[in-house]
């Protein structure tokens, strides 16, 4: 994967389309390469309608494909449009080409790797679950950068082998996720309908290297100053890139200026140099997925379409929806046990307050926890790989958001003699303490001497001694109503 930081923009924006009357809208990354292969955990007609149907009820209004070189992608593509369809639901389809994976299998020099993703495209952008943008069907990309398909540079390859081929010209709305300098999307005249910002969700130019210099002086990761920690929550919270992408979008002729950005909760792969070859994580602390959520509200009239990271991809960590299909290998070794549907749950909270653009009513009293497993210092005692690239951003608390129907009382504990209360108010609360080594995480909400919820979830302890690293998160949600 590719992910290159932006240039700082010198440019202001030229005006962007009138959106009046355009619906926002949610949706989700779906990486199809995990649903096919030939084994037992392939998906079925049945399984992708199960998706839809889960991901509908969460307020997503449909999926980004994420398609590659393999064999079964027509087969399985074709599955999910047909499925949608027999649903007939409101859920809508759309291709990402991922032009990394196809570029691993296909000269993307090659006119020839240009007809094989004008034929899959081709081949689907007809279907009724098709999602259309101003009369046509969307299409996005995952890089695709560095591809020229035969002519003189990446721009022109664009331009005659894809968006304006005769076979592709006028039916579809183009909005890539190319990682490049984002002041060469001026180039992409009569290709770029709009932007997708990829690595909007996390601050990939924040990193260990990095954070002396962007906290400013010397910066303790393991106890920030009070004023350090202020910093950091501001740099993951901030809005700074995607505005860089949108005036940058702006100055491309002939596009409809259509952005789309990302949200994630997590990041974190851990892959040796026998499969995948990739290391490292992001810095997602101070409540990342809810801090993002807030901030592309706030945003929410520069901001066409919302794009979440991912329904799928376990390799990476950042997965919202079930453990299922045929994951990569070896990335069991920190997605067992891990699901991460919590985030999920709370997602058509803010899908609706995103789309409406008016905060919706919490109804139901909620207690969302996540937390890694183990301590970031951990020496893993048989592990052949060393911990992941940042890991010393990221820090040994327990996260937690109360969804309050009325004030209360939350009491978060971490071992039997470690705990702390906290006031809270109607609505959205952010709350976290520090991690016991050897403890669990424990929270409850209580109102009028009575307890709401009492969520102490099994199968969580913050291992001092890990056989393995594993910084992806251990996710947890409680309601008013649920059993403990």
């Amino acid at each position: 994967m590719v992910h290159a930081a932006p240039s700082p923009s010198p440019y202001s924006s030229s005006p962007r389309r009138d959106d009046s009357g355009f619906q926002k809208l949610v949706v989700a990354h779906h990486i199809v390469g995990l649903t096919g292969g030939g084994g037992a955990n392939d998906f079925t007609l049945d399984t992708w309608k199960r998706d839809i149907q889960l991901a509908s009820s969460k307020g997503i209004d449909g999926f980004a494909l994420n398609v590659g070189p393999d064999d079964f992608t027509f087969a399985q593509v074709g599955y999910a449009y047909r499925a949608a369809e027999e649903l007939q639901s409101d859920f809508k389809l759309f291709l990402s080409l991922d032009m990394a994976a196809i570029s691993s299998r296909r000269d993307c020099n090659s006119p020839d790797t240009a007809a094989y993703i004008r034929n899959l495209t081709n081949t689907f952008i007809g279907e009724a679950a098709q999602l259309q943008v101003d009369g046509k069907a969307l299409v996005s990309t995952f890089a695709g950068e560095a591809c020229t398909f035969g002519e003189a540079d990446v721009f022109t390859g664009w331009n005659k082998q894809f968006a304006q081929h005769p076979d592709i010209a006028g039916k579809i709305h183009f909005v890539p996720a190319f990682f490049l300098d984002i002041q060469q999307f001026r180039n992409f005249k009569d290709v770029m309908d709009g932007d997708f910002n990829f690595n909007g969700a996390w601050r990939t130019d924040f990193t260990t290297a990095s954070a002396s210099s962007m906290l400013g002086g010397s910066a303790d990761l393991d106890h920030p100053s009070p004023q350090q920690q202020s910093a950091i929550a501001d740099t993951l919270g901030s809005f700074k890139i995607d505005q860089w992408h949108i005036e940058q979008l702006g100055q491309v002729e002939n596009s409809a200026h259509t952005y789309m950005t990302s949200i994630a909760p997590w990041f974190f792969t851990h892959f040796g140099a026998d499969t995948y070859n990739k290391n490292f994580m992001y810095d997602c602390d101070d409540h990342l997925y809810v801090r993002r959520w807030e901030t592309v509200i706030a945003n929410r009239d520069k901001v066409d379409i919302v794009q979440l990271l991912t329904w799928n991809d376990f390799g990476e960590s950042h997965y919202i929806g079930p453990i299922e299909g045929n994951l990569p290998a070896g990335s069991d070794a920190w997605t067992n046990g891990f699901d991460h549907q919590g985030f999920l749950e709370v997602t058509g909270y803010f899908a609706e307050w995103f789309k409406t653009g008016s905060q919706p009513a919490i109804t139901k009293d909620q207690l969302l926890m996540w937390a890694r497993p183990h301590p970031k210092h951990a020496h893993a005692s048989n592990d052949p790989l060393p911990p992941p690239t940042n890991y010393e951003l990221t820090q040994d608390v327990l996260w937690a958001v109360v969804f309050a129907t009325a004030p209360g009382t939350v009491t978060l504990s971490t071992s039997d003699s470690t705990s702390q209360q906290f006031d809270v108010d109607a609505g959205i609360n952010k709350l976290n303490v520090t991690l016991t080594p050897g403890g669990y995480m424990h929270g409850t909400l209580s109102r009028n001497g009575e307890t709401v919820i009492d969520l102490k979830p099994d199968g969580y302890t913050f291992d001092p001694n890990p056989t393995t690293y594993n910084f992806n998160v251990f996710v947890a949600l409680g309601a008013a109503g649920d059993s403990s």
